[in-house]
C-alpha cells in the first residue's frame, strides 16, 4: 500500500512547523519532505533539516531539470517540493508530510488530487502577529509583508480538505493525528488487505459448504 501525501499549510506564524514536529515524534510510518528554498537560513536552522538552502541560480537549474512537483515565489523567495524525494517515500508505504506555503499547497493539490490537504488556521490575527513577532526571525519589513499577505492566505481555507484551528497545541496535535489516521483507514486505501481477508472468507465458505 502506498503512503499518503499530506499537505500542511498555513500563513506564516500559523504554527504548522510545531504541529509537524509533534506528529513526527508521536506517529509511526510517517516522515517529512524537505523542501528547497532560496531564503536565507535562520538562526538554529540546518541545511538538509528544515530546508535545502540554495541560491537562485541553483534553484532555477533544478527547475529546468524538472526536480520539483511544484514551486512558487513567496515573500520574495523561491520554494520547491522535490518530486523524487516525495515519490520514494510514498512508494515505500510511508506517509509523507509536506510543510508548504498556501500558494504552493494549492498548486500541489491540483497536481496530486488524492493528496490530503490540511489548513492550519490561527485563532485570531493578533495571535498570528504575536507569534511572528515573538519568533523574531524576520526583519521589520519582512514581518509587515507576511502580516499583509496573511489575510489573502487565510481566505483560501475552503480550498483544503481539512481545517484545524490552532488555538491549543495539544488539541491541534490530536486533531491532526485524527485526520492522518482517518485517511489511513479509508476503504479505498485498504483494498489489498481487504481482498486478502475476503479471499479467506471465500475459501472457508467453500470448505464449509462441502462438509
Amino acid at each position: 500500500m502506498k503512503g499518503n501525501l499530506i499537505i500542511i499549510s498555513s500563513p506564516s506564524g500559523g504554527g504548522k512547523g510545531t504541529l509537524i514536529r509533534e506528529i513526527l515524534r508521536s506517529m509511526n510510518d510517517i516522515t517529512f519532505s524537505i523542501s528547497y528554498t532560496t531564503r536565507p537560513m535562520r538562526a538554529g536552522e540546518e541545511h538538509g533539516r528544515e530546508y535545502f538552502f540554495v541560491d537562485r541560480p541553483e534553484f532555477e537549474r533544478l527547475i529546468s531539470e524538472g526536480e520539483f512537483i511544484e514551486y512558487a515565489e513567496v515573500h520574495g523567495n523561491l520554494y520547491g517540493t522535490s518530486r523524487e524525494q516525495v515519490a520514494k517515500i510514498v512508494e515505500s508505504g510511508r506517509d509523507v508530510l509536506i510543510e508548504i506555503d498556501v500558494q504552493g499547497a494549492l498548486i500541489l493539490g491540483e497536481k496530486v488530487p488524492d493528496a490530503v490537504s490540511i489548513f492550519i488556521l490561527p485563532p485570531s490575527f493578533p495571535t498570528l502577529r504575536t507569534r511572528l513577532t515573538m519568533r523574531a526571525t524576520e526583519s521589520s519589513g519582512d514581518l509587515q509583508v507576511r502580516l499583509r499577505n496573511s489575510f489573502d492566505e487565510v481566505m483560501q481555507y475552503n480550498k483544503f480538505r481539512f481545517l484545524i484551528i490552532n488555538d491549543d497545541l495539544t488539541r491541534a496535535v490530536n486533531d491532526l493525528r485524527t485526520v492522518i489516521n482517518s485517511e489511513r483507514h479509508r476503504t479505498d486505501r485498504q483494498e489489498a488487505e481487504i481482498r486478502g481477508i475476503l479471499d479467506g472468507f471465500d475459501a472457508e465458505l467453500h470448505q464449509f459448504a462441502g462438509e
